[in-house]
Parts: C-alpha cells; structure tokens; sequence
C-alpha cells in the first residue's frame, strides 16, 4: 500500500520528511516515498513538512492540527510541574463524565513504545461499585500480609499494616480513598510488554492536566497490585470487556483541602562521564 500522498506542485524536495524518518522514507525523483513497509504512523513525516505537501494514510494531515502553542518561561513551567500532588482526601462530589472524558483525551496524546498505543480505559463512577471494590481490595491485602508474602515482605507493608488498622478502627477507605471515580487503564491480554510503560506515562500525562481542570489524582497501588493478582471477587466487579486486562488504575477526584505549598523531592543525584 502507497502511504505516502504528495502535492508535487507544493512540494519542494526540502528532504525533512526523510530525515525525520530514516529507513523508512526515502528521496525519490517525484518526492518522498516509502523505501520500507515499517511505517509506525507516528506523523512526524507530514508535521515536519513546511509546504503541507505531505500526506500519509497512517496519520492523515486533516487530523493533525496546527498549534498555537503558548510560551511558557522555565520558571512557570517548573511551578506548574511541580504543583501536582498526591490527593489522599476527595469532596463526595461526583466528576462529570465530560470531565473525565477530557483527561482521557489528554492521555492518549501521551508518548508510547514504537507508536504502539493500545492503552484503553474502564471508569468506574459508580458509588456502591467503588464501595465495593474498595471492600475486596482491602479484604485481598488483609490477606496478603498474613500469608506473609512478598507483600509482606516489602519495604511498604509496615504502612498498609497501619492504614489497615485505620480502617478496622474508623472504617477509612484507605484502598481508593473515598474518591468519586476511579479510572482503570486496561490493555488487551495478548498485548506487548511495553504496554505497561506506555500506561504509566499516559497517566502522568492525566495527572498533571487533571490539576487545570480543578481535578486532583492519585495512583491506586493496591487496586493495581491486587488486580495484578488475579483476584477473582476483584475482576467480578470490574466486568471488564471481553478479552482485556487491568493494567493499573487512578483515582481521580475534586480534593477536599487546599495545599499552601509545593512538593519537595530528595536532592537530585545526577553522575556524569
């Protein structure tokens, strides 16, 4: 199959396209062609193209928008960056679907391995079927680490011991926080390794827009451990679609108290040679 399209009366042989795509465009005497069946649809081909000259079926140019990119200084940018937090404590307000559909978009403009994408998302917004999922993980840790497991082992159960008994004492959801809304990244089964990778920058994607949007976000570790798992009671309440596998989750949710400041990290440790 042809991918590549060109306007020969706008194109001017300038050779960026190919540049931007060794191996796989090469320069002939009408233009731009495909010199390798490899093409990954990734777009940079027609982006790059000064003359709009360049189409390619894969990512056609009419869904490429042209942007008018705002120009941040590095110290606004920094703040922004480093603005988003952890939000543990969440208003009961449900997040309106549009809302959450507005993230989801931003996460799928996310980087992946070789243009692979595959990431999907299942929301849960229900509340007795969070109430539910909340019970089953806590119930799946509780007996984790009383089989003294890897889990119990590890440098974090000594919290989950403590949040654990929080919950026996107050009846704290300390699984997925009380949130109004839980966003589950899932992936088909037969699906490459790298589409693990390509979820967690998705989601860092989400997190950092969700704070322009008046969202907060936290990573829901023991859901994606517990479904990691194959925990049955777990999966029944999910219902996910056909063929698909958790690949981790994200509370997400209007935050219930204003932080005054930023987060700090440990100094950074940077070798060179």
């Amino acid at each position: 199959m042809n991918l590549i399209k060109v306007d020969q009366d706008k194109c001017t042989r300038c050779g960026l396209c190919v540049a931007v795509c060794r191996g796989v465009l090469g320069l002939g005497n009408s233009g731009p062609e495909v010199i390798r069946p490899l093409c990954i649809g990734c777009g940079q081909c027609v982006a790059v193209c000064p003359q709009s000259a360049l189409d390619n079926l894969k990512s056609p140019r009419s869904r490429q928008m042209v942007p008018q990119t705002p120009v941040f200084d590095a110290e606004t940018a920094a703040l922004f960056l480093r603005s988003r937090r952890s939000i543990r404590d969440y208003q009961p307000e449900a997040v309106p679907r549009e809302k959450v559909l507005q993230l989801l978009d931003i996460a799928r403009m996310a980087p992946t391995a070789c243009n692979s994408q595959g990431v999907a998302y299942h929301v849960v917004g229900n509340a007795d079927t969070l109430r539910a999922v909340a019970a089953v993980i806590i119930k799946w840790t509780e007996d984790e680490l009383n089989k003294n497991s890897a889990m119990a082992a590890s440098p974090w159960a000594p919290n989950s011991v403590a949040q654990l008994e929080i919950h026996r004492q107050t009846g704290e959801d300390i699984a997925l926080r009380s949130a109004p809304c839980l966003i589950v990244a899932i992936a088909e089964k037969n699906s490459p390794a790298p589409v693990r990778d390509n979820t967690y920058i998705a989601f860092s994607y989400l997190q950092l827009f969700a704070t322009t949007i008046g969202l907060g976000t936290c990573w829901a570790g023991l859901f994606e451990y517990c479904a990691a798992s194959g925990y049955e009671p777990l999966l029944h309440l999910l219902d996910l679609p056909a063929g698909m596998q958790v690949i981790s989750g994200m509370m997400v949710g209007y935050p219930k108290y204003t932080y005054k400041r930023v987060v700090e990290r440990n100094p950074l440790r940077v070798t060179w040679k």
